[in-house]
């Protein structure tokens, strides 16, 4: 059977488990009947399962039980059996040391969940910052026909007559209160009016680049993820995903189908013109393993230098999702750029993605620019090279100080996080906007989970002399609502003996994004000594998810996926004993 041929109902997964005259399937049968169902509800209907990543601590998907109701009206609707299936949340907010850390925990469940129940496609509910990726790497690796629900961006919020931004606002008034410019009242203030709605950042931080990504990969409806999470569209979106889920199922589209390197390269085009977050290459990275695609750090680079950055959106710009919305959304966004993308791509609604984006017009040509007028011409994001990182480091030079992306200074270093906080502020340091704050061990396994610390601090003595921005390096990730010349993504990190362990307070590092170079000004013989110097750090876990995590994940620019996980060529769930 191919993909789109239309299947028979005994044809269907599920009726494996539900619809022969055995022992087996008179249990499951009987299951269903004890949760109120008759058999008239399921027999020979597709079974669609609503994957759910909420839970009270996420309040970016605060509105998803509701959004699961919705989806079930549209599995009903188009003669589908919903079934809801709680799966971890990953709340950006409360996990610690980061949702990062759990991300493949999350993936996993994903995956296990799709293969051993009775499903035949899945509705993918995700919104906040890793859900997405998640769930993406849970159905490739399963690869039963699925379809991601986007939980959408928050309301547009304002205080004290300011439009605000999620996260990217949060850094600025910090930055303002240790300068000595914001009061502790007003500081406090603030945090009524930040987020206001549920949904996630309104900001095109790493929830709507990957919710972005998600459709410029096939795997949403046209236009899911421009939606606000609180407009009336998104519900009428969540019950139209029920309805595309089941003719998934009856069709046997599965995500192996769609995600291809095609659909990647279109997914990295979207990246750079939206000015996306750095964190969506990891993820991009982790999700091409899963699906068997050889990616490259180049491949970012490559289509970086030919893209324009069109979506004028905090923090590269000046607005926030809602008035993406209000001006075409991505659709509109695309159609600017469809002589970049691989307009032959499928998608779960059985067209093309030339199709899908057909028609979509700008209404704001602020907010989404023609590419006469880009918000940068090139360059969104830029992968850099050198001594110091020769696996690849990132640096976001649409927002940075353009005079930082090409600098010379010496480095200051902290040896982790809790150096950085406990010194970073001492006047003896005696600081310099011309020197380059190192962070070591904040990577995949030396923090662990590459936790969001990149957007190093800048000391309070040169905030309130006015400086807003430092070169700063480190092998940890930066929150997609940051900004500021943060090399992130150091590769191999610290923690495994990479050159960044290496490097000593004094050293001159030399940052070059125009060359894409970053260099540590030591002599090879110098290197070559530091390095016999290092010693590995003790294993930070001994058993459970931590001994697992530590032994198998890979760096970032492999994705900081799973080894065991990676795609192996076999992309079809194992038989099963029904």
């Amino acid at each position: 059977m191919t993909a789109g041929e239309r299947l028979k109902p005994e044809e269907l997964r599920s009726h494996r488990y539900l619809g022969p005259d055995d022992l087996r399937s008179f249990g499951h049968r009987s299951r269903q009947k004890q949760a109120g169902f008759s058999t008239e509800d399921f027999a020979g209907k597709p079974v669609i399962g609503i994957l759910n990543t909420w839970n009270d601590l996420i309040s970016c998907h605060a509105h998803f039980r509701q959004r699961a109701e919705d989806i079930k009206r549209g599995v009903w609707q188009a003669g589908g059996f919903p079934v809801e299936i709680p799966v971890m949340g990953l709340s950006e907010t409360f996990m610690k040391p980061t949702s990062m850390y759990y991300r493949n925990f999350l993936a996993m469940e994903a995956e296990e969940v799709l293969r051993t129940y009775p499903i035949d496609a899945a509705v993918l509910m995700g919104g906040c910052d890793k859900t997405t990726p998640a769930l993406l790497m849970g159905a490739l690796s399963a690869n039963v026909p699925s379809i991601v629900m986007p939980g959408g961006p928050m309301n547009r919020t304002s205080w004290h007559g300011e439009q605000l931004a999620s996260g990217t606002d949060v850094w600025r008034f910090w930055a303002e209160r240790g300068a000595g410019r914001l009061s502790c009242e007003s500081w406090c203030d603030l945090e009524d009016y930040i987020a206001a709605s549920p949904g996630h950042c309104m900001t095109m931080g790493t929830a709507s680049t990957m919710t972005a990504l998600a459709e410029v990969l096939g795997m949403t409806l046209a236009g899911a993820s421009s939606l606000p999470a609180t407009h009336s569209g998104h519900a009428r979106m969540a019950a139209e995903t029920g309805r595309a889920a089941v003719e998934l199922a009856w069709r046997n589209r599965r995500p192996t189908d769609l995600l291809n390197r095609s659909a990647f390269e279109n997914a990295i085009t979207t990246l750079m013109a939206l000015g996306g977050s750095t964190n969506a290459i990891v993820h991009l990275m982790a999700m091409a393993g899963r699906a068997g695609v050889a990616l490259t750090l180049e491949d970012f680079d490559r289509i970086s230098q030919r893209t324009p950055v069109l979506a004028n959106l905090r923090p590269t710009g000046t607005w926030v999702m809602a008035d993406f919305f209000d001006a075409g959304g991505l659709c509109a966004l695309l159609n600017q750029i469809g002589d970049l993308l691989h307009l032959d791509a499928s998608t779960v609604q059985f067209q093309t993605l030339g199709e899908a984006i057909a028609g979509a017009q700008v209404w704001n040509e602020d907010v989404i620019r023609r590419r006469d007028n880009p918000v940068c011409a090139t360059g969104s994001l830029a992968v850099l090279r050198g001594n110091l990182a020769p696996d690849g480091c990132v640096i976001k030079p649409a927002a940075a100080q353009a005079a930082l992306l090409q600098h010379r200074g010496p480095a200051v270093v902290f040896q982790n996080y809790p150096d950085l906080k406990a010194r970073i502020d001492d006047p003896a340091l005696a600081l310099t906007p011309d020197h380059v704050i190192v962070l070591q061990n904040a990577g995949p396994l030396g923090a662990p989970g590459i936790p969001e610390w990149g957007m190093l601090p800048i000391p309070k003595y040169l905030l309130q002399q006015g400086v807003r921005d430092m070169v700063r390096i480190s092998d940890a990730r930066m929150s997609g609502t940051s900004y500021g010349a943060c090399v992130l993504h150091v590769s191999p990190e610290s923690f495994v003996g990479g050159p960044l362990a290496l490097v000593r307070t004094g050293d001159m590092i030399r940052l070059d994004v125009v060359g894409r170079t970053l260099t540590l000004e030591i002599s090879d013989e110098e290197f070559a000594a530091r390095k016999s110097q290092w010693v590995a750090p003790a294993p930070a876990f001994t058993r459970g998810y931590g001994k697992l995590y530590a032994e198998q994940t890979t760096q970032a620019h492999e994705g900081c996926d799973f080894r065991f996980l990676h795609a192996d060529g076999s992309h079809d769930p194992p038989p099963a004993i029904y």
